[in-house]
Parts: C-alpha cells; structure tokens; sequence
C-alpha cells in the first residue's frame, strides 16, 4: 500500500469535546441578552432558542454547510420577533463565537500533533466553525478546510477532494481522521481516502455504515504511534 503522504484532521469531538464549549457560548449569549435586551432573554431562553435554530437550519437547507449563518439568522429572528429590527448581530456574535473557541483539548490531542506534523502536512476538515488561531494550534496545520468556505459539508466527497487539491497529495495517500462514522469515515471513504475512526468510546462500527475503516483508534496517541510504526524514520 502507498505511504501516507499527509493527513486531514476533523476538529470538534476529535481534539476536544465539543459540546462544553457550545454549552458555555450559548450562556454567554443568554447572559448578555438578560442584561441588555431582557425582553428578548424573555421571550426567547436558552431551550427556545436552540429549537428556532433547528427550525432555522430544516427551512434554510441551502445553508446546511453554513452554522454561521444559521446562528445568525437565528438571532435576527429572536430580535424581530420582540419588535427589534436593529439586532445586535455583530455584538452578539462575538460573544458566541469567542466561547464556542475556548475549548478544552483532550490531553493526548497537543503531544500527538506535535508528533504528526513534525513529518506530515497536516489540513484540517471541518463542517463547524472552530477558529484554530483562537483556540492556538493553528501553527499545527499546513491547511484549514471549512465547510462555510468551501460551499460544502462532510460527508460530501468535494471537500475531501478540495482538501487533497490544498494539501497537493493524491486522495488515496491522505489520511482522514474523525470520529463521526457518517461524516467523516463514510465521506472520507467515498472520495477516495484512507480511513482512522478515532474512536474515543469503543463503540462498535455501525452496521448500516457499510465497510468499517482501516483503522479504529482510542486517541490520538495511537495515531502518531501506528503513523510512526508504518513509516519508521530512514
């Protein structure tokens, strides 16, 4: 089989646990809302909020690569609906997104990279809107593939490829890295990449998920161990 020649890399729930952090920016965005716009905190709580970004994102599926948006959106709905038409967007979305980044890395995740990209460009492939600056590790990565940038989401084939066309490698010597079955190791598979299932919990590959991946990995040490075992240093 051919060597390795780089790696694409899922963000939320690979590195870091994801849903803490979105938990504290939702908070954040509820606690400014109480002290400036106590109407809208009202009308408009943490639960109710999250379910009128879920019936944003089913009416608007042309934004389904796009959280951002969807967020946003959201916001300018809560405002309007309380007799508001001059959302604080920007104010607010500041808020969210510094909270949704200041996130947690598993403690395998830094010592790991740093292994990884020490011999192999290393692109990231997100459908979220993780900031690798913020979070500070974005000197880890050659490349940064979101699905808002790219006009596409995992597990569509395209953003593989558009990650493969960045990283200059051909798809089936690139590495796909993630934990979800479906969006990572299901689209990664289909445009032509190699597959590790990082696999935090030791759950079972599910049956209607097709041809398991190559491989089914605890963290991201067991990565840079079987990376380094296959392609020892000459």
């Amino acid at each position: 089989m051919a060597p390795i020649l780089a790696l694409t890399l899922d963000l939320d729930d690979t590195l870091w646990p994801v849903l803490p952090a979105l938990e504290r920016a939702d908070q954040a965005v509820d606690a400014w809302l109480r002290q400036h716009h106590p109407e809208v905190a009202r009308s408009w709580p943490i639960e109710a909020m999250r379910e009128l970004r879920a019936r944003v994102a089913a009416e608007r599926l042309d934004l389904a690569h796009d959280f951002t948006t969807q967020r946003q959106l959201t916001l300018q709905h809560a405002f309007a609906s309380c007799g508001v038409a001059d959302a604080p967007i920007d104010a607010l979305w500041e808020i969210y997104f510094a909270a949704r980044n200041s996130v947690e890395l598993f403690p395998d995740s830094l010592p790991a990279l740093q292994r990884i990209t020490a011999r192999w460009p290393l692109a990231s492939l997100t459908n979220g809107n993780a900031d690798l600056q913020r979070i500070g590790i974005h000197a880890h990565f050659a490349h940064h593939i979101c699905a808002r940038d790219s006009g596409m989401a995992k597990p569509d084939a395209r953003i593989f490829l558009a990650a493969a066309e960045r990283l200059g490698v051909p798809a089936q010597q690139i590495l796909h890295v993630g934990d979800d079955p479906s969006m990572d190791m299901a689209g990664a598979r289909d445009a032509g990449l190699r597959t590790a299932w990082l696999n935090r919990d030791g759950a079972r590959w599910p049956d209607d998920m097709g041809e398991p991946p190559e491989l089914d990995l605890r963290d991201m040490t067991a990565l840079a161990d079987w990376l380094e075992a296959q392609h020892p240093i000459p």
